[in-house]
């Protein structure tokens, strides 16, 4: 995407899924990590983002999110500042065991902490 502008209009419902066991980043099955994981969050529309091994830039890319992609948040830390299509915050979301992605390019409906924090 260039520097063009672009109304991003949140979607209509968010998909509510149930799934088997939910895992911590560390491996661990517990109740907050089902919680968070019974919603998928959908990454902005028409964008392809890249997933961090860790919570900024800097870190390795782990790899790179299909447009229209829903992710589920299992929990959330302080990292590098970002601006994305949703603001400029420091707080990422984390999606699976050592992949994070920015939570200013996930339409979480806030601008602050959806999910536990991350040991």
């Amino acid at each position: 995407m260039g520097a063009d502008e672009q109304t991003i209009e949140p979607p209509a419902e968010r998909a509510a899924e149930t799934p088997e066991t939910a895992t911590t980043a560390a491996g661990a099955t517990t109740a907050a990590a089902a919680t968070a994981s019974l919603h998928k969050y959908p990454i902005a529309p028409g964008y392809r983002v890249n997933v961090r091994s860790g919570p900024g830039t800097n870190y390795r890319i782990v790899r790179t999110l299909p447009l229209g992609m829903k992710v589920p948040i299992y929990c959330q830390k302080p990292g590098e500042r970002v601006t994305g299509p949703y603001g400029t915050s420091n707080l990422w979301c984390n999606i699976a065991n050592g992949q994070f992605v920015s939570d200013t390019y996930v339409y979480t409906g806030s601008d602050g902490y959806v999910a536990p924090r991350c040991d």
